[in-house]
């Protein structure tokens, strides 16, 4: 297979897309201002492809934090499809993404999605059928409202395609840049699950906690989250907990906290040897890389951009393979996980 992409600064679809001719499958990211806009003329030039799209930045080996891009997919198989009133009831939608998944398995395919919000409970929706099938995923969240699906504009969805690479094999990945900081384990009470809200960290309130042990003020603490999230650390596995600001003596989240759970404060790792190191074991599965469509966090790239890291950053990725792109949203997914401030990306051989 082979992932042919097209950008315009502007916003327009149209020149993004010149050149591009017969795709299977193909993917956009747009700014909010022009995304209905080219929604619709996306579908109108290629009426019969699978299309799926979301808000955000769109990168290849340089940022496009305005505009368009796409990315086109040649050589698979594609079906799309999307989960409807995600903060309510996406169960009701399960019956046709099984039927959807239908013809595809783990190896050779994977399915990528854009998600309006509740993502945490959508891919726990959809796991049973992706385990059963072995599909991997990756995925995020768009950056505002609205996501869409073969030239239709939805809110409240989750939009999905289910890609198989005729060409060879596919394997997602994540790369977290985070370590726990030592003695710094918590049991979270007082939470708020509608609020992403952590009131108490071993009893005590969570702001005044996190406070001593950073010495971030109280307006510092949304940035801080860039050096030193939360984490909930399962055996060598890191979930990570963006905060996003205080509310009264507590801490409001990016994702959802529970009584009982076990936290730990994070500190950033060097990021320079852990990217190099996702390269490294990407390399070392693939003799050759087709293709790779990756889903960066917001504060991933805000790290990225203070520390002048961004073009460094997208030359190793794009290093790989024939063909490197992705985008920036609010939240990412890997397989049945919800993450925040981390990486996933699915790479094609």
């Amino acid at each position: 297979m082979k992932q042919i992409l097209g950008t315009s600064s502007s916003g327009d679809v149209r020149e993004a897309v010149r050149g591009i001719d017969s795709p299977d499958m193909l993917i956009m990211i747009s700014d909010e201002g022009s995304f209905e806009k080219n929604v619709a003329a996306l579908h109108d030039i290629y009426p019969e492809v699978p299309c799926i799209a979301s808000t955000g930045y769109f990168y290849t080996d340089r940022s496009l934090t305005s505009g368009v891009g796409v990315s086109a997919f040649f050589g698979v198989d594609a079906v799309t499809g999307a989960v409807h009133n995600v903060s309510s009831a996406p169960i009701r939608d399960i019956v046709s993404f099984d039927k959807n998944s239908s013809g595809f398995s783990g190896g050779d395919s994977v399915c990528i999605d854009f998600c309006t919000g509740n993502d945490a409970v959508v891919l726990t929706t959809m796991r049973s059928v992706l385990k059963r099938r072995g599909i991997p995923l990756t995925g995020g969240t768009g950056m505002h409202s609205k996501v869409a699906v073969n030239g239709q504009v939805c809110e409240d969805t989750d939009v999905y395609a289910f890609i198989r690479n005729k060409g060879g094999k596919v394997r997602v990945y994540k790369e977290n840049l985070y370590r726990p900081l030592e003695g710094t384990r918590f049991i979270a009470s007082k939470t708020d699950k509608s609020r992403y809200y952590i009131g108490e960290l071993n009893g005590r309130p969570a702001k005044i906690v996190y406070e001593e042990l950073t010495g971030a003020t109280d307006d510092e603490i949304s940035n801080r989250t860039f050096r030193n999230p939360l984490g909930r650390v399962t055996g060598s596995d890191i979930s990570i907990v963006s905060l996003r600001e205080i509310m009264g003596n507590g801490l409001c989240c990016y994702r959802q906290v529970n009584d009982s759970d076990v936290l730990n404060l994070l500190e950033l790792k060097d990021v320079r040897e852990i990217v190099s190191e996702t390269a490294g074991r990407i390399k070392s599965d693939f003799s050759s890389v087709s293709a790779i469509f990756s889903v960066n966090c917001i504060f991933r790239h805000e790290l990225f951009e203070e520390t002048g890291f961004t073009n460094e950053y997208l030359g190793i990725m794009s290093s790989l393979g024939n063909s490197y792109c992705g985008f920036v949203g609010n939240g990412e997914h890997y397989c049945d996980q919800f993450l925040n401030q981390s990486m996933s990306c699915a790479v094609f051989g």
